[in-house]
């Protein structure tokens, strides 16, 4: 959450091979969720013509991953991760906007929640039964020219993946992903973000950077490739 994973979804989804750019809110832990995915999204859109892929995301350790159970599908699995600092204040600040008191407007509560989010990935990677890929999620902003060509090869796509993307009917939208004014641009906004205004206890800070850097560490060690800032 929290981690240009709206911006992803919208240049991934605006692909002419693939099928969908946000967030369905569902797991995928038997054959029957993939039927379950094509419906929900042919509810609202339609398969564009001789497209590969139909996308997803899960940022929540409530939706479950199980590759090994999805039959025949061709599968590609990304994982991506963004420094600690930026999501925690990132989610806090968006929390913080809503009308009634919320969990995650708490540093400490947004920075729980980063941390077992970014150990269940860990996790998830050192038993994997199908190959992903890795990138940090900072390249989307910084250096999509760097990215973009790497994210293509490995989708094994006929076109390059495009800095400008589609705005779509679910755009915006609560639950679908990012709501700000900048993800209706139509392309990457390298503008950062201020959120000096957010304050996080540095022992917390310190605790998350150290989860971070050791997750990160594994996720790379155990990805089939990978492209990081490093």
């Amino acid at each position: 959450m929290r981690a240009f994973t709206s911006l992803a979804g919208h240049i991934l989804g605006s692909h002419p091979e693939i099928n969908g750019y946000y967030e369905m809110h569902i797991s995928y832990e038997d054959a029957s969720a993939l039927d379950r995915q094509l419906e929900m999204f042919l509810e609202g859109d339609v398969l564009k013509e001789n497209s590969l892929y139909l996308f997803d995301k899960l940022l929540h350790n409530d939706y479950v991953l199980k590759p090994e159970q999805l039959g025949l599908a061709n599968i590609k699995m990304l994982i991506s991760l963004l420094e600690p600092e930026h999501t925690i204040k990132s989610i806090v600040n968006l929390f913080a906007q809503k009308e009634i008191d919320d969990l995650y407007a708490s540093p400490l509560e947004a920075a729980n929640y980063y941390i077992t989010r970014i150990q269940a990935l860990a996790d998830f990677s050192r038993t994997a039964s199908q190959p992903y890929y890795y990138f940090d999620a900072e390249l989307l902003q910084r250096a999509p020219e760097n990215l973009l060509p790497r994210l293509s090869e490995w989708l094994e796509l006929d076109s390059p993946l495009s800095e400008r993307y589609q705005v779509f009917s679910h755009t915006g939208k609560a639950r679908k992903g990012d709501s700000s004014e900048r993800i209706h641009s139509g392309s990457i906004d390298r503008t950062p973000v201020d959120y000096s205004h957010v304050s996080i206890p540095e022992d917390v800070l310190r605790a998350a950077r150290e989860v971070y850097r050791e997750c990160r560490r594994q996720i790379i060690g155990n990805a089939a490739d990978s492209v990081s800032l490093d």
